[in-house]
């Protein structure tokens, strides 16, 4: 192998955070335009215009979930097993409102129907929000541990509920997740359009960037001095392939913050993620689409690296049993099924990036209304 098993360990886990990056700055402007979708639009033209925003390409920003879900079930099976089984009920949830999206799209317009074309909006809204309102609160019950075990003959036990996850924190991480993406595409819609719909996703942007930075002042400042984190006590060599309950690990407030003070550059990632907010709403308030779109993008990957660096090696903690939680050490594949998937990643992402960049610039410039009156049989 080119690489020792424990630099392919830390390798996978940036290549599965880069397909989630890229997932949250593509399909996110998706959700959020989405989100804004029975809003924004006021009669059908406006929110024809709105939809074929995305309409070209949010089937290619497919890619990234299915990429990274892909390769989190290749490289981190344990995971993959235990997300399945803990929220089952969630992630189910999940799939049935991204089923409005291809329907609601290909459908919306077969029928010149009010009520035919609002009910299609409506689900096409739904689309966009329960998805970055699940993925927050999930990212926020697995800062705060997810209560699962492993018995002696190691299977997995999850002992907690749907409902469960709906606990304070978890609905704070839930409006941080819908509040980002809402911003990411208001911005992007003020970037594609004109007139009054780019006026109104302009005020949209603003106030979803306001949120954005509390939501994610909030979190941190909960997660740094009021919640719980883990930290790993002792455990095998990472080099070597071992069971998830051969470590010890402690819980204690403020653990997630020790990351932070191992690698003070690290401290960049939060710092961004309100900069890039921040700075998202001041270049919308100053009429600059572009640079507030890209702000954006900014906060977005950022607040999801600060996630990152503070649980890293974790990617999915016990509350129930610490040291039977789930790390970069311990849930992966073997050595060579990591070594083999790393060539196919660094074959095959490249591609996805150049064709993706290739399709975005072909798709470049504004939708208008008249756009959609010249081509309407090409239009959704």
């Amino acid at each position: 192998m080119i690489f020792d098993y424990d630099t392919l360990k830390v390798i996978w886990w940036g290549f599965v955070g880069i397909l989630l990056i890229g997932f949250a700055l593509t399909n996110g402007f998706d959700f959020g335009v989405g989100m804004w979708l029975p809003f924004l639009g006021k009669d059908d033209m406006e929110r024809r215009v709105i939809i074929n925003v995305i309409g070209p390409t949010w089937e290619g920003n497919q890619t990234w979930f299915i990429a990274a879900g892909g390769c989190m079930f290749a490289a981190w099976p344990l995971v993959y097993a235990a997300a399945f089984s803990g929220f089952y009920v969630a992630l189910m949830l999940l799939l049935f409102a991204l089923f409005f999206r291809p329907v609601g799209f290909d459908y919306r317009s077969k029928l010149a129907d009010t009520r035919w074309r609002t009910a299609w909006d409506w689900g096409l809204f739904t689309g966009g929000f329960v998805p970055p309102l699940i993925f927050g609160i999930a990212f926020g019950n697995l800062l705060q541990g997810v209560p699962f075990h492993y018995d002696d003959t190691m299977r997995m036990e999850y002992t907690g509920s749907f409902f469960g996850l709906f606990n304070p924190f978890g609905l704070l991480a839930g409006v941080l997740g819908v509040s980002m993406l809402a911003m990411h595409g208001a911005t992007y819609l003020y970037q594609k359009t004109d007139d009054v719909i780019a006026g109104r996703a302009r005020k949209a942007a603003m106030a979803a960037g306001a949120l954005t930075l509390l939501a994610f002042g909030a979190a941190g400042v909960w997660v740094a001095t009021g919640m719980e984190g883990f930290r790993i006590v002792s455990m095998p060599p990472v080099d070597s392939a071992f069971m998830p309950t051969a470590k010890v690990v402690e819980r204690g407030v403020g653990a997630w913050m020790d990351n932070y003070t191992r690698w003070p550059l690290t401290i960049a990632f939060p710092v961004l993620g309100l900069l890039g907010a921040a700075l998202a709403v001041l270049l919308c308030a100053a009429r600059r689409s572009l640079p507030a779109f890209l702000a954006s993008g900014v906060s977005v990957a950022s607040i999801l690296l600060t996630a990152g660096a503070a649980m890293f090696p974790f990617i999915m903690p016990s509350s129930l049993s610490p040291g039977n939680g789930l790390t970069a050490w311990d849930a992966v594949a073997s050595h060579k099924s990591l070594g083999v998937m790393f060539w196919v990643i660094v074959v095959m992402l490249p591609i996805v990036v150049v064709y993706t960049s290739w399709v975005y610039s072909i798709m470049r410039g504004k939708v208008t209304a008249a756009h959609i009156r010249e081509n309407e049989h090409e239009s959704y």
